[in-house]
């Protein structure tokens, strides 16, 4: 399965707020085997976020927005994605009147436009917000799953390890992606790229990243299979062509050759 992460607000496209959500949830998904191939952050413009929620449909099965769920008249996520897949929103009087226990609690009286909040999409599993008011959303559509969650990390977090990840679990597969990070220091970039090169252009399964780093340059490996013999085959392959080509030994860091496991699970 193959996702797409759309965060959505216009205060993480300025220089105070970093999307912090997308990191913890690809780090999730990628345990699953679920391999996240795209990430893109959207203002608070129903035409852009409509735009980001049909182009994610059109190509992955699984998209998960984070953000826009609120009260306020910017909160879009909900009624965007509503109306693109042509769903009513009805109201659902048992997520109303847990808002109006929630601000009962505080001694307050709830404003009416938190009445949104309660408005829920034709066909949508309802995703309890114990930490908030914004309850998430689950819309499986023609196939494809989306998973609408609040945005403050605090909430988002514990939503989607108790209600999103047992649903995700009961369709994984076997599949999943194995990681192997090697360090080279004395090297530039474009020297390591040139010994290492014929090596990992034989393997088109395996994923290979060099990226420049203060005093070291780093080759990530990654690895999507549910095949465990092919993946030890390929590792050992890959693992002594890579380091022969690289030149010393020494120059990787040496807890990487200790006699463990190549690759490791994500």
């Amino acid at each position: 399965m193959k996702a797409e992460i759309i965060a959505v607000g216009s205060e993480m496209l300025t220089p105070d707020r970093m999307d912090t959500n997308s990191l913890f949830l690809t780090e999730e998904l990628n345990k699953l085997g679920i391999e996240v191939v795209r990430k893109s952050i959207v203002g608070d413009n129903r035409d852009y976020l409509s735009a980001a929620f049909k182009e994610a449909l059109d190509r992955v099965e699984l998209v998960i927005a984070s953000g826009g769920l609120g009260p306020t008249e910017d909160d879009l996520t909900r009624e965007t994605l509503a109306d693109l897949l042509g769903r009513k929103l009805n109201l659902n009087n048992e997520i109303l009147r847990y808002i109006e226990g929630r601000f009962r609690q505080l001694g307050r009286e709830m404003p009416a436009v938190n009445v949104r909040q309660a408005m829920v999409p034709e066909g949508a599993a309802v995703l309890e917000n114990p930490r908030g008011s914004a309850p998430g959303l689950w819309i499986e559509d023609a196939g494809r799953i989306i998973a609408l969650l609040p945005g403050p990390p605090r909430e988002l977090k514990p939503m989607y390890l108790e209600q999103v990840l047992p649903r995700l679990q009961r369709r994984s597969s076997g599949i999943r992606m194995f990681h192997r990070e090697l360090r080279v220091a004395g090297m530039g970039e474009s020297g390591v790229e040139q010994r290492i090169k014929p090596i990992y252009t034989r393997y088109t399964d395996v994923n290979t990243t060099i990226l420049a780093a203060p005093g070291e340059i780093q080759i990530h490996l990654r690895m999507w299979t549910g095949d465990a013999a092919a993946r030890a085959k390929n590792a050992g392959r890959n693992r002594t062509g890579i380091r022969n080509r690289a030149g010393r030994p020494d120059l990787f860091a040496r807890r990487f050759f200790n006699g463990r496991k190549w690759w490791r699970a994500c």
